[in-house]
């Protein structure tokens, strides 16, 4: 995957994509080219053995050199502790923390809010991964309905939360909002 990362003023970044669309990928990539520390902060559940076979796959398309921390609710909580000075934080993915926000019935609008203050105010670069599922078919169910968008308001919150935004389609990244290098630290 190639994508000018010599312009890159790394800071917070939201890499969007549909299913399979290379977004993790695309998001580990940028976290190894930083050379900081990496955290991968994961919020998926391992519920069944499909989702445990994802995980497992994910892990290991990783590789080394990668420390998991596993939170799928209290977002906040986790990247206040493990953001910090030398590391990065690659939070995947939004959208399973959003799903988990709605299966625990919390509310999903204010945690929403709270991720997007706590961004606005971070210092230290973190890279977050969600869906965009606004682009298919709509939903046959409310629950389906209320999730996407719950889920389209997250990814408006948290992109204009932060300085960069990626799309990630066929594995291609496109920058719809990018940092300039001026003044960059």
């Amino acid at each position: 995957m190639s994508h000018d990362s010599s312009q890159l003023v790394f800071h917070s970044t939201l890499v969007l994509g549909g299913a399979r669309s290379g977004k993790s990928r695309f998001a580990e990539q940028l976290a190894c080219e930083s050379g900081l520390a990496r955290v991968y902060l994961a919020t998926a559940t391992a519920g069944d053995d499909e989702m445990r076979a994802r995980i497992a796959h994910h892990r290991a398309q990783r590789g080394d050199g990668w420390r998991t921390v596993e939170e799928p609710l209290a977002l906040v909580d986790a990247l206040t502790r493990e953001a910090g000075e030398g590391r990065v934080v690659l939070v995947d993915c939004l959208t399973l923390w959003l799903s988990n926000l709605m299966h625990a019935a919390r509310d999903a609008e204010a945690e929403t809010k709270a991720l997007a203050e706590w961004l606005r105010d971070m210092r230290h670069p973190v890279l977050l991964v969600s869906n965009e599922v606004g682009l298919g078919l709509v939903p046959e169910t409310p629950l389906g309905r209320d999730f996407r968008d719950a889920q389209g308001r997250l990814n408006q919150a948290i992109a204009a939360a932060v300085p960069n935004v990626a799309f990630v389609a066929a594995g291609l990244p496109l920058w719809l909002k990018r940092e300039s290098s001026e003044g960059a630290p």
